[in-house]
Parts: structure tokens; C-alpha cells; sequence
């Protein structure tokens, strides 16, 4: 019997790229390929790629390098891949280019120039697919593109508009990841807020209930899972107010990543942003009313074309007066094809720098005291890994990859997957340090 034909994989970017890695390895197992660890042992070799900003295109340029340099066969997808004659300049000799979210085109070329095993049996992916997250966790999309027009950004250029999956087949998905064994999901696409608008809410069926493909009703169905839900990307909209409820009443996690990317509403109108710094402090302050527990973070641009200094004291206010949970924080970046770069008023790479460090050094005050609040309480825990000295652990304010963590003294019987209560002992301006208040591992 010829062994199956072996395919090699580099997933690189956000986590809305990372599931269509998954995507692509869920249907090369269901075809009967094997997935190669390495370079050596594959028969070719394909690159998702990330080209959202320059070291982003930088670093995917890179890993197309080193592929062909190891292996030779070389197959590109993913954002950069839409600008096939950036990849193909510098790297001639890859086999096919491929935009973003092009499961099809990707196969197409694997198949020319690998061809399928013959009689591939189903029964060799299992129910949830193939995942590249630890098992305990997982990316739940649940659209792709999107439809705003930011100037700074081309990912609709890229991924092209919103286009939502029905939420019978979503909840499906989630279904099958929790009973393979997934004890959170982390909800995202461009953006989540906007879920259903496309197909004007209309009505889907789940177990044979009618629901509304629209962000409440599904958060409220994923909310009936028994798992934690993580809502990332939603642009702070009047209905995202329904939501909250939900996480006051425990449904689901009282976590929100809100992309609010600058305060000064004259630089929200350039970047072409909803809403402005006060809207969005109100906002804040009524989902605190409802959930006082909430956990929000946001992402924010630091010398956008034209800021000034006291455009940027207002984002410093902004975030002063919102104590907002985690941060994340990028100097302006000139992305090709962006429509900002045009803007008059460019700020040299040295002040945008400077002005981003300063935002991080206000945050991490902020983040150091907010999580100092959290000293002697008991928090629920889902352990990510053990190690000798101890265990790594989220809380229902922690992200994988993006947040902080809690570290837990001692592993006693915990194993990754496992939800724990822990006590808090001390923290820093990122992470807790906790110890177990009992033995045992908690049931979901």
C-alpha cells in the first residue's frame, strides 16, 4: 500500500486565519493526506500568510523564504496571497498564489501538483475538524469579510464583504467542538457585531428552533452549550447593549474585545470609525451598570496621519477615564493600498513610537490596579498547561495569546482542560499568582 502523499503547513496571523488553516487541514485529512511536522518530511509545503501591516508582510515573506529554501514546493494563501505580484517578485519559483478564504483554490493547487490518494475514507477527520488550538479551546467564526471602509485597513480588499454563516450551521460547528471535548469558544470574524446584517436577520433552525441569524440570538444558543463563550471583534453598536444581560446572568463570558482604536472624534472621522470617544465612554459605563464584572479590551492606533498632541491627550484621557481591562496598542502603520496613506500630516516613525509607549505605560498602571482588586478573591480558572513549578491558567478576563494569565502554585491533579478555584494571592500589571482552594478539578 503507497503511503498517503504528505503535506506540510505554516499558519501565520490572526485567529481568523488560523480557522481557515483549519479549514484547509480539516479537508486534506478528509481527502486522505497526511500533515507533514516538518519540512523534510513533506511533499510540498503551504503557507498561510498574513499581509495586514508591513512586519506582518515582512514576516509571511520570510516563511515562503525558509519553505522554499527547505522543501522547494511551495504553495501561498492567506491575505498577502491577494497581492499575488508582491509574492511572486520576491519568490518566483512558489507554485500557486491564492488570496484569503480560498478553500477551494487551495485544493485545486495541491491537487495539480499533489495528487490525491486514491479512495479517501471520511472516518479519518473527526466530527469538529482539524484544529490547531490545544483541544480544550477553539476559534469559532462565524463570518467572513466585512463591510466597513476604515481607511488604515484593507482587509476588505482582501477578504472581501460581510458574508455571515447561516447560525443553524454555526451552532453545529460549536456542537461538535464541544462534544470533542472544547471548553471555550472564542466567537470571531472581522466583525462580530455586524453578524446576520447581511442576510437581514433572517430566520435559521437549530435542533428544529427557529432563531434569527443575529449576534444576540446566537450568543444567547451558544450560551445553552455549558462551555465558556468569548465575544472578540464587536464594534460597540447601540444592539451590542442586549448582550450584556447575558453576561450579568452568567450565559455567557463578561468579556468584550471592542476595537475602539482612537478617542478624538475627528480621528475616528478620518480612520471612517462609528461613534466617538464620549459615545463610547457612555457606553462603557452602562454595560458596567448591568455587568460590574465585565472585562473589555480594545486595540488602539498611535500616530494616525494628522494626530496631534492634544488629539493624542485625548485618547490618554479616554483611557484614563474608561480603566479599560487589556490593551493592545500599534504605531500607525503605512499599509499598502490603505487610503489613509494619502491623508496630509504623516508622523515621522519615531514620534509614533514614542506615543505608543507612553499609551502602553499609562495602561499598564491602569491594568496593574484594576487587577490588583481582584487580591484574596476565589476566581474559576481553565488550566492551559502544567509544568513542574506550577500550572498556567486563564481567568473570564483572559484571552489565549493576547492576555494575561494566572499562574497556580503547585499542579496538585490538574491537567490542561481542566476548569480549577483558585485564590488569588498577588499580581503584576499583567498576570495574577494564585494557589488552589481544593484538590479537586471543578465539573463545567
Amino acid at each position: 500500500m503507497l503511503a498517503a502523499p504528505k503535506v506540510g503547513f505554516v499558519s501565520l496571523g490572526c485567529p481568523k486565519a488560523l480557522v481557515d488553516s483549519e479549514g484547509i487541514l480539516t479537508r486534506l485529512r478528509a481527502e486522505g493526506y497526511a500533515i507533514s511536522p516538518s519540512y523534510d518530511g513533506a511533499d510540498l509545503v503551504v503557507v498561510n500568510t498574513c499581509g495586514f501591516i508591513e512586519s506582518a508582510v515582512k514576516e509571511s515573506l520570510d516563511a515562503i523564504g525558509e519553505a522554499l529554501a527547505e522543501n522547494g514546493r511551495v504553495i501561498v494563501t492567506g491575505c498577502l496571497g491577494a497581492k499575488g505580484e508582491t509574492v511572486r517578485n520576491a519568490h518566483p519559483n512558489v507554485l500557486a498564489v491564492t488570496g484569503p478564504h480560498a478553500l477551494e483554490a487551495v485544493m485545486t493547487a495541491v491537487h495539480e501538483h499533489l495528487p490525491k490518494p486514491h479512495d479517501p475514507f471520511s472516518d479519518l477527520v473527526p466530527p469538529q475538524g482539524v484544529k490547531l488550538t490545544p483541544r480544550h479551546y477553539a476559534y469559532l467564526k462565524v463570518s467572513e469579510g466585512c463591510n466597513h471602509s476604515c481607511t488604515f485597513c484593507i482587509i476588505p480588499s482582501l477578504r472581501g464583504g460581510l458574508v455571515s454563516r447561516p447560525i443553524g450551521e454555526v451552532l453545529r460547528e460549536a456542537e461538535n467542538l464541544v462534544a470533542a471535548g472544547v471548553r471555550e469558544l472564542l466567537v470571531i470574524s472581522q466583525d462580530t457585531s455586524a453578524y446576520g446584517v447581511d442576510l437581514k436577520y433572517r430566520t435559521g433552525f437549530w435542533g428544529g428552533r427557529p432563531l434569527r441569524t443575529r449576534l444576540l440570538d446566537l450568543t444567547s444558543a451558544l450560551g445553552e452549550l455549558g462551555v465558556w463563550v468569548r465575544l472578540h471583534y464587536v464594534y460597540p453598536y447601540p444592539h451590542v447593549d442586549d448582550v450584556i444581560p447575558l453576561m450579568a446572568d452568567g450565559k455567557v463570558l463578561p468579556y468584550l474585545d471592542v476595537p475602539f482604536q482612537h478617542a478624538s472624534r475627528r480621528i475616528l472621522k478620518l480612520m471612517k470609525r462609528p461613534a466617538s470617544g464620549e459615545d463610547n465612554l457612555e457606553r462603557i459605563r452602562a454595560w458596567r451598570r448591568v455587568c460590574p464584572d465585565m472585562t473589555i479590551r480594545s486595540t488602539f492606533i498611535t500616530g494616525f496621519p494628522g494626530e496631534t498632541e492634544s488629539e493624542f491627550q485625548e485618547l490618554l484621557d479616554f483611557l484614563s477615564e474608561a480603566e479599560l481591562d487589556r490593551v493592545g496598542c500599534f504605531a500607525y502603520s503605512a499599509v499598502e493600498g490603505a487610503r489613509a496613506n494619502e491623508l496630509p500630516g504623516a508622523l515621522p516613525g519615531e514620534l509614533r513610537e514614542e506615543r505608543r509607549g507612553r499609551l502602553m505605560k499609562l495602561q499598564e498602571e491602569i491594568s496593574a490596579r484594576r487587577l490588583r482588586r481582584k487580591l484574596g478573591k476565589t476566581i474559576k480558572v481553565l488550566v492551559d498547561k502544567v509544568q513542574p513549578e506550577g500550572a498556567v491558567a486563564r481567568s473570564a478576563a483572559d484571552a489565549p495569546e493576547i492576555d494575561g494569565v494566572v499562574h497556580i502554585e503547585g499542579t496538585g491533579r490538574l491537567a490542561p482542560g481542566d476548569w480549577a478555584r483558585v485564590k488569588v494571592l498577588r499580581s503584576d500589571a499583567h498576570d495574577l499568582f494564585a494557589r488552589p482552594v481544593a484538590s479537586r478539578r471543578l465539573a463545567a
